[in-house]
């Protein structure tokens, strides 16, 4: 892990945040960072980093998943795994691994943070416990004509305009949309 928490100290220090918001959440996640590579696994009990991806195809359509646990509608991604050296690259194989969309090409200059409180199970599968995350999302670009499929952590997977957003909708899913779709302008 200490490849990928050196990426994310070095994209975070860089970033420049596209929102108040985004900026204290930045300055809030290189905090925790201070504590070492441990703040980007599920051990750390401040919290720990995951990563996030909005996927969005060539119409300005954005795939959202209906969470199976938390019965809301958000952007894919999740926690970082041992083999991920990049944030970008978490993000990215979390959105392949959801969506199963072959040939996603990601941004690799994240879009927003956002930290939330949730419950998530340890990799070994313990049941669930109260912890933080810090969620660095990307923009994820789906190529033209793809076809996506369910994946077991999700109860529905669809595309939305920003316009026409489903309900229970997570939150800081909303916020993440303008500056994806102002990037890919």
């Amino acid at each position: 892990m200490s490849a990928l928490y050196d990426d994310a100290a070095k994209v975070l220090s860089a970033w420049s945040a596209t929102s108040e918001d985004a900026e204290l959440a930045r300055k809030r996640t290189l905090d925790l960072l201070a504590d070492g590579p441990e703040a980007m696994t599920r051990a750390h009990r401040a919290g720990h980093v995951t990563a996030s991806a909005l996927v969005v195809d060539d119409a300005g359509r954005v795939l959202l998943c209906l969470h199976g646990r938390l019965g809301m509608w958000m952007q894919l991604g999740g926690h970082c795994e041992p083999g991920d050296t990049t944030l970008a690259a978490a993000a990215l194989r979390e959105a392949t691994e959801e969506s199963g969309i072959d040939g996603l090409v990601i941004d690799p200059e994240p879009i927003d943070i956002d930290i939330h409180e949730v419950r998530c199970g340890a990799a070994d599968g313990a049941p669930a416990e109260p912890s933080v995350h810090f969620d660095v999302r990307f923009l994820v670009r789906s190529p033209a004509g793809a076809t996506e499929r369910i994946s077991e952590e999700s109860a529905d997977l669809a595309w939305f305009t920003p316009d026409d957003l489903p309900s229970p909708l997570a939150s800081g899913t909303v916020r993440q949309i303008a500056p994806a779709l102002k990037r890919i302008g």
